[in-house]
């Protein structure tokens, strides 16, 4: 009997051994500055399109952030139902609102930074804990605009402050891109920057060239993705594990 004993725990552990670890999935939600994009406007790049590159093979990233999306638009369009339908137990969202929030004279995205932009980050937050994940809010990356002295204008308003309250009213991990980017950015300078963003030289598909402060180069994304990363390291969460 202790035989059959010994050879059940025997055969348990090397089952055991062959099932493979539970794969973690840190789901982006977003806007263009995180979106995928599609080949047609490469070099265009967002930052969550190289998150993977940070991570080991016990982590998937799945970028649901989406060309011009608000806080507000993203769950009226539904785009977070899909999220929160697969997310599961130890999983991760990353949020990033701003941008199109600010956008007041669209009524579809805009929310107001004192009020229904903290309520729909918060329903983010509670969602994603009811289904035992982890969320972690990030403020929004920085636009390219240098003033005549050559500094860094800071474009978001009081966005970024009401990401950081409801990052500490609800205990939240918090990402400060906006401090984090903004200083990178300005370091570098205005010409220097341009190769962050989106400025691209004419070509056929697009004859005056691109001059777009807001979205990313492929570096730029690479860069932006990196910062995100090394933040992530520094928490005391299990996901900072898997990076490498």
């Amino acid at each position: 009997m202790r035989k059959v004993c010994l050879i059940v725990i025997l055969l348990s552990a090397i089952f055991a051994g062959c099932v493979p670890s539970k794969l973690i999935t840190v789901y982006t939600i977003g806007d263009s500055t995180m979106a995928n994009k599609k080949p047609e406007v490469y070099p265009e790049t967002g930052w969550g399109q190289k998150f993977q590159d940070h991570f080991d093979s016990k982590v998937k990233v799945s970028n649901h952030a989406i060309n011009g999306r608000s806080s507000k638009s993203f769950i009226d369009e539904g785009s977070w139902k899909k999220v929160l339908d697969s997310l599961k137990r130890g999983d991760y969202v990353f949020i990033q609102f701003g941008h199109n929030d600010e956008k007041a004279n669209l009524p579809s995205h805009f929310t107001d930074p004192r009020s229904s932009f903290r309520q729909y980050l918060e329903k983010y937050i509670r969602e994603t804990r009811e289904k035992g994940a982890t969320p972690v809010l990030l403020t929004p990356i920085v636009r390219r605009k240098f003033d005549e002295s050559g500094k860094l204008i800071e474009t978001h308003g009081k966005y970024p402050d009401a990401v950081r309250e409801v990052a500490a009213n609800k205990k939240v991990k918090l990402i400060d891109m906006q401090i984090i980017t903004y200083s990178f950015v300005n370091s570098m300078g205005d010409e220097p920057s341009k190769k962050m963003y989106l400025w691209t030289s004419p070509d056929q598909k697009f004859p005056e060239g691109r001059k777009d402060n807001t979205h990313l180069s492929v570096e730029g994304a690479e860069k932006f993705a990196e910062m995100v990363a090394k933040e992530v390291t520094k928490m005391k969460i299990p996901l900072a594990r898997h990076i490498h």
